[in-house]
């Protein structure tokens, strides 16, 4: 068994779906509606669903749901990191040790809170 996809809830589906694209390497697959609905793909097939908020959704995310990403090697965290610092992506935290590795944390359009690390 494997996981199939994820869909995130947000208030604007065109931002976000641009964020985990310039930053995660997702490319879009397809679009439904006008900012109704985006279906991202990584290069692993990993499905991401980019939907948009009903009007009588609620608008937050719970605090500490997040969605991880762990990268090849502590000096791409480190890069990835000084890249989506630089480009004022979100709120975008200092490094620091995590499980056993370098970790940020970032807030994609739409509240998502986004952990970008590495294992040793």
């Amino acid at each position: 068994m494997h996981l199939n996809h994820l869909d995130l809830c947000v208030s604007n589906v065109r931002e976000t779906s641009e964020f985990f694209e310039r930053f995660f390497g997702f490319r879009c697959q397809r679009e439904k509606g006008r900012d109704a609905l985006a279906i991202l793909q990584d290069e692993a097939g990993f499905t991401l669903v980019i939907s948009r908020l009903r009007a009588d959704d609620p608008i937050s995310y719970p605090a500490q749901f997040h969605v991880g990403f762990l990268l090849e090697s502590e000096a791409a965290v480190h890069e990835a990191h000084e890249r989506m610092t630089a480009a004022s992506a979100g709120i975008v935290s200092p490094l620091r040790d995590v499980r056993g590795g370098p970790a940020f944390y970032t807030r994609a359009p739409g509240g998502v809170l986004v952990e970008v690390s590495h294992r040793r």
